[in-house]
């Protein structure tokens, strides 16, 4: 079945993202959210981005307008009903995919690929909920969306292998690479990337280094674009500790555990960037400082 149109639930920082991609790429697009309040702020952002990307010169005024005419917003579930492929973007709870999944059974067609946006949770677990688990993937897209290229195309046990196809497909389509895995908790970015974050956060709590040293250690000595410390403060510490606890109740190795220092970084709401304190105090968010953290 060719995918012409999606359909997106939940329109924040990823959901968003994912829309705008899509409907740049040609795709007729629905997104849905809770609330008309909560669809509009996600769409301005998608405006924000598109206007971006018009004064860097990389989309035309006429591209622009053609990518938000494909944009429809609603708040109604019933108006996925024609979609070949719903994404799911919601908060990254189990439960509330579940229930969002077992609601579209009820007004989507037999044949609608179902997918999730999860960076952690079972793929598996998501697609029992529904009655049609062999359409059910993962396609996990990467933050920003319309400029970072890769997705991880997620298969269970029971995904049809045409549906996957179809869905790696469409990865390229939206200008994306397709890294295909199966549903492993933590995927390929994540079971290799968080163990080494954490593993940083260790370095610094057993005293091999100090904030900057570690982080220039990574970039100079390894070529990464920013250090380990940096990149948590980017990403969430909440986030990344949410991610961590998840594949330590899987796995039950110590790599994967969540140290103390973060627990308590995340217990005290310094989560990096966001919070204006991390591994570093954003007060000048274009000169930021390292924490006195040990």
């Amino acid at each position: 079945m060719a995918i012409e149109k999606l359909g997106v639930v939940g329109c924040g920082l990823m959901g968003s993202g994912i829309a705008q991609t899509a409907a740049q790429a040609g795709l007729h697009v629905t997104v849905r959210e809770v609330s008309t309040e909560l669809i509009d702020k996600g769409f301005a952002n998608i405006d924000k981005s598109l206007a971006r990307l018009l004064q860097r010169g990389t989309l035309t005024a006429v591209e622009r307008d053609a990518a938000r005419n494909r944009l429809q917003r609603t708040t109604k579930l019933e108006d996925l009903a024609g979609c070949d492929l719903i994404i799911e973007a919601i908060t990254e709870q189990l439960a509330a995919k579940r229930e969002l999944f077992r609601a579209l059974d009820q007004v989507c067609r037999p044949q609608t690929i179902y997918a999730s946006n999860t960076s952690s949770l079972s793929i598996t677990e998501m697609a029992v909920a529904t009655r049609r688990p062999e359409c059910f993937v993962g396609l996990h897209f990467f933050n920003p969306v319309p400029i970072m290229k890769l997705v991880e195309v997620i298969r269970t046990i029971a995904t049809d292998p045409r549906v996957y196809e179809e869905v790696a497909a469409l990865a390229g389509r939206l200008g994306k690479t397709a890294v295909r895995t199966s549903d492993r908790t933590g995927f390929v970015v994540n079971r290799l990337l968080v163990p080494y974050l954490l593993d940083a956060v260790r370095a610094l709590e057993e005293g091999v280094a100090a904030i900057p040293d570690i982080d220039q250690a990574m970039k100079l000595g390894c070529g990464h674009p920013m250090g380990p410390l940096t990149l948590l403060d980017f990403v969430g510490l909440d986030t990344t500790y949410y991610i961590a606890n998840i594949m330590y109740d899987e796995f039950k190795e110590r790599r994967f555990a969540p140290p103390p220092l973060l627990k308590r970084m995340v217990t005290a709401g310094w989560n990096g960037r966001k919070s204006g304190r991390g591994f570093y105090d954003y007060s000048d968010p274009e000169n930021p400082k390292p924490m006195a953290l040990v």
